[in-house]
């Protein structure tokens, strides 16, 4: 993914952590690409498509879902800040130190 892909919609920023960058480049390339266009979609419209807040969490956390991935993401007023991608399992949502 690309942070600061030229081609990139204008809107918000898509700031991808460096753990989730490791992440997405040890995904299959067919669920690279979905996760991509997804983090793509972000910068345009930070709440289309299957967003949840996450509840246990502060107040500005939230989730997409992209097939079996989750984009785990904060919202500020500048900038989102991807924090992992990971494949769903049962341990995904736990709080992270």
């Amino acid at each position: 993914m690309s942070s600061t892909d030229p081609s990139a919609p204008p809107g918000w920023l898509v700031v991808v952590d460096k753990p989730a960058q490791k992440q997405l480049d040890r995904l299959p390339s067919r669920d690279f690409d979905r996760v991509d266009a997804a983090l793509l979609a972000m910068a345009a419209d930070p709440f289309g498509g299957d967003i949840q807040r996450l509840a246990k969490h502060d107040r500005y956390s939230f989730r997409r879902r992209v097939g079996d991935y989750r984009i785990l993401f904060n919202v500020d007023t500048v900038a989102r800040r991807v924090r992992a991608v990971e494949r769903r399992t049962t341990t995904t949502y736990r709080t992270r130190r």
